[in-house]
């Protein structure tokens, strides 16, 4: 596997209103340990882009000890079934997942986070053939960093800020095709890395904002020959 990264790294901003510290509109306890939990599971979901079987979370400090009684089980789960922070359906994921025969496991990891923050879920997606890893935090107010992912044989760690944009595809003319829309509608890219495995390509933009609803269907139908995710 080989990477390059084209573009210098930017500092990415955490924050970039104030509902972002707020919060969103969400079932509750807790923007932090419910919300972010939701919004770490709707990453897992786009990932792995259809129901799993098996669901595996490892929870780190804060999470490890607070989880149970904060919400954070039924939240990643909601997120994983692909519930909004607001479905009314959020409490009722974990009976959800179970009718849907889904198999979970959550473990209290000992120690410290390996991305070093208190609010950390390393979740793994597992079906017969298909399985992915992806780790995510949350820093407050719902808001969610992706500290690292494995997905179709590609590991790598994004600067952790959303939106990001994954394209896997055998066609590297995709590269140029992303890059181009995504400048023409002033979408900016903190970070471009490139990935190859066997001939097929991961390319991974880090976005500065989402993409207006135009683009991003756009960016979602670019070839369908590529696997596109937005984060």
């Amino acid at each position: 596997m080989t990477t390059t990264d084209n573009k210098p790294e930017k500092k990415p901003l955490n924050f970039k209103s104030c509902f972002d510290i707020i919060g969103p509109v969400m079932i509750g306890p807790s923007s932090s340990h419910t919300a972010g939990a939701i919004s770490i599971g709707i990453a897992a979901n786009k990932l792995f882009q259809t129901t799993p079987k098996k669901v595996s979370v490892n929870y780190y400090e804060s999470f490890a000890e607070t989880h149970k009684g904060h919400g954070t089980d039924y939240a990643i789960i909601s997120g994983i079934l692909g519930f909004a922070t607001d479905d009314l359906r959020v409490p009722n994921a974990l009976e959800i997942a179970a009718e849907q025969g889904m198999e979970i496991e959550f473990i209290e990891m000992p120690g410290d986070s390996p991305v070093q923050h208190a609010n950390t879920a390393c979740v793994n997606l597992q079906d017969g053939d298909h399985e992915i890893n992806v780790t995510g935090i949350s820093v407050g107010g719902g808001t969610i960093e992706i500290k690292y992912i494995e997905v179709d044989r590609f590991a790598f760690e994004p600067q952790g800020t959303l939106p990001i944009l994954i394209a896997i595809t055998e066609d590297e003319s995709i590269k140029y095709n992303l890059q181009g829309k995504l400048y023409d509608n002033n979408v900016e890219v903190n970070v471009f890395n490139e990935y190859e495995c066997d001939s097929t390509y991961l390319y991974q933009f880090d976005l500065n904002s989402q993409p207006p609803k135009k683009l991003k269907e756009q960016l979602l139908n670019i070839d369908k020959a590529t696997q596109i995710i937005l984060l």
